[in-house]
């Protein structure tokens, strides 16, 4: 779906991407929350107003790709075909995900440039050709260094196993084409000392400093024992090896070599969204590649943890990979969304389990947010005729509404626009909807309405507008999230047209107080959680 945010003209694009999927297999909810995970953070950005790129897509080629079609009887472009149109383009389009483009690896918008980016370093002398023996993984589609094998045991008895996956790596060997990359590793540390914040969270930018502090092997570029991929354009016995393949997406898919226009105003991505296991491609190889093309570095490599089910990294291949739809179709893609970015640290590690969802969705979705957004419609209802009042014997009560919906939104801005601590974010407007029912429980508006007095009609407007002008913040603050109850709940606040649309809201304006007019029609929709059935059957 693309994203029609307002533009600052002639400002680079705040460009983020999240890794293109293997196809082999539908996705799960790994994919998912790396996927939704980006789709917050580019709302986020829009409704400050910014030009934004959100780029996801698929990684077709490689030699999982082609030994997968051939499993299932077709052809490896065939079964990318099926896999795209009918479950990751559906998917993301289920999840209300406003990427700006969809890049494909088959697509010959990528594998044009593709040739001539690796043709340019060959001319360049930055390519060679050698041979090489090693243990490689399919599932990683890379070859493994000694110390990142595990013993196999049973089954495997005797045999070298992927840490990742689990499964028996094969003894490759083959000529190539390699890239320099040992002659990359004192500028590779220069750029990570003089950009602290370029790998994110800290663990991980350990892990690839003391990585590449070890010295660097020169990177076979292409491999020559199945075709399936982009040939090598000065030799059509090789195709180009699919990470650098897959990794140049983020170039192609911004007019590299084709629109210079679109590629100034867009390249380089300010964040790459990856998985923690593929940290090193996007934060030694991709960063190297692009020093050898004279290109500028992205600005942040954040790698996101694993979502863990009974202690296994969710994944097609120990077939723990659970189905999105599995959960939207219970609790809703709007608590879907919202879950697990508030439920898991974003860089950490975080177990999902369905009572977890059920016990967070009922205290916090259901009871905290909207019961308040029930309550306060009801009451204008009952006590103003659905017209809301105005605001005109604000106190002590009220100010501290104020000054709490003000940190709320500065803290959500920087958590969620800058620190991508999108857990913190969410708890930041979260306490402020539980202040603003402990205000309204304070406050008790059913006593106040038995006082026919002016002084106590006026103290009840005032309660119910400041309750009400606190919902519009939160709709805006909440939209980047859960966009489709935040469309709702702006509507029922009667908010537009007399404060416009929920998308050109700004959410660092949020906390300005008193933006919905007083005379607005509150109205009660529908629930915006509704209460859970019981879990379906296994």
């Amino acid at each position: 779906m693309a994203a029609t945010g307002s533009e600052k003209q002639g400002a680079k694009a705040y460009y983020v991407t999240t890794p293109i999927y293997y196809v082999n297999d539908a996705p799960h909810l790994g994919h998912a929350y790396t996927t939704v995970a980006g789709d917050v953070l580019t709302r986020w950005h829009r409704q400050r107003g910014e030009k934004v790129w959100y780029l996801t897509g698929t990684d077709e080629h490689g030699q999982k790709i082609m030994r997968t079609a051939e499993a299932n009887g077709v052809t490896p472009q065939a079964w990318a075909d099926k896999l795209v149109t009918e479950a990751w383009q559906p998917l993301w389009e289920h999840l209300d995900i406003a990427n700006d483009d969809f890049i494909r690896t088959t697509q010959k918008r990528h594998t044009d440039r593709v040739q001539e980016f690796v043709q340019d370093l060959y001319d360049k002398g930055e390519i060679y050709k050698g041979g090489y023996e090693g243990p490689y993984c399919v599932g990683c589609e890379e070859y493994k260094l000694p110390g990142e094998l595990l013993d196999g045991e049973g089954e495997y008895a005797g045999q070298k196993l992927c840490s990742i996956h689990k499964k028996p790596v094969e003894i490759l060997s083959e000529e190539n084409y390699f890239f320099k990359l040992s002659e990359y590793s004192e500028k590779l540390l220069a750029h990570y000392e003089a950009n602290p914040g370029f790998i994110q969270p800290e663990s991980a930018r350990n892990e690839v400093v003391n990585f590449v502090r070890q010295g660097l092997q020169d990177l076979s570029i292409s491999r020559s024992t199945f075709d399936w991929g982009v040939k090598v354009p000065w030799d059509d016995k090789h195709v180009i090896y699919v990470w650098v393949d897959a990794l140049l997406n983020y170039a192609t898919a911004v007019g590299y070599n084709e629109n210079p226009e679109k590629f100034e105003s867009t390249f380089p991505a300010d964040v790459h969204l990856v998985g923690k296991d593929i940290l090193r491609f996007h934060a030694i190889i991709w960063p190297a590649m692009l020093m050898a093309q004279g290109l500028p570095l992205p600005g942040k490599v954040a790698a996101n943890g694993w979502l863990m089910v009974g202690g296994e990294k969710m994944s097609k291949s120990n077939l723990t990979g659970i189905k999105p739809q599995d959960l939207t179709s219970h609790f809703g893609v709007d608590a879907y969304r919202w879950y697990f970015l508030r439920a898991i640290a974003f860089g950490q590690d975080g177990s999902f389990s369905w009572e977890d969802f059920s016990a967070r969705y009922t205290s916090e979705l259901a009871n905290d947010y909207g019961n308040l957004a029930s309550r306060v419609a009801a009451m204008v209802g009952k006590y103003f005729g659905g017209e809301l009042p105005a605001a005109t014997a604000d106190g002590d009560a009220e100010k501290a509404i104020h000054e709490g919906l003000a940190k709320a939104v500065a803290e959500a801005d920087r958590k969620i626009g800058e620190e991508l601590d999108f857990q913190g974010g969410i708890l930041a407007v979260f306490d402020f909807v539980k202040q603003v029912n402990g205000y309204i429980t304070e406050q008790e508006p059913w006593k106040v309405a038995k006082d026919d007095s002016p002084e106590g009609k006026a103290r009840l407007a005032t309660i119910l507008y400041t309750a009400a002008e606190s919902l519009r913040a939160v709709a805006v603050l909440l939209n980047p999230v859960m966009p489709e109850t935040s469309q709702k709940l702006w509507d029922s606040l009667g908010a537009e047209p007399a404060l416009g649309a929920l998308a050109d809201q700004k959410v660092q304006e949020a906390g300005a107080w008193g933006l919905l007019p007083a005379g607005s029609t509150v109205t009660k929709g529908a629930v915006l959680f509704p209460r859970l059935e019981e879990k379906p059957a296994a």
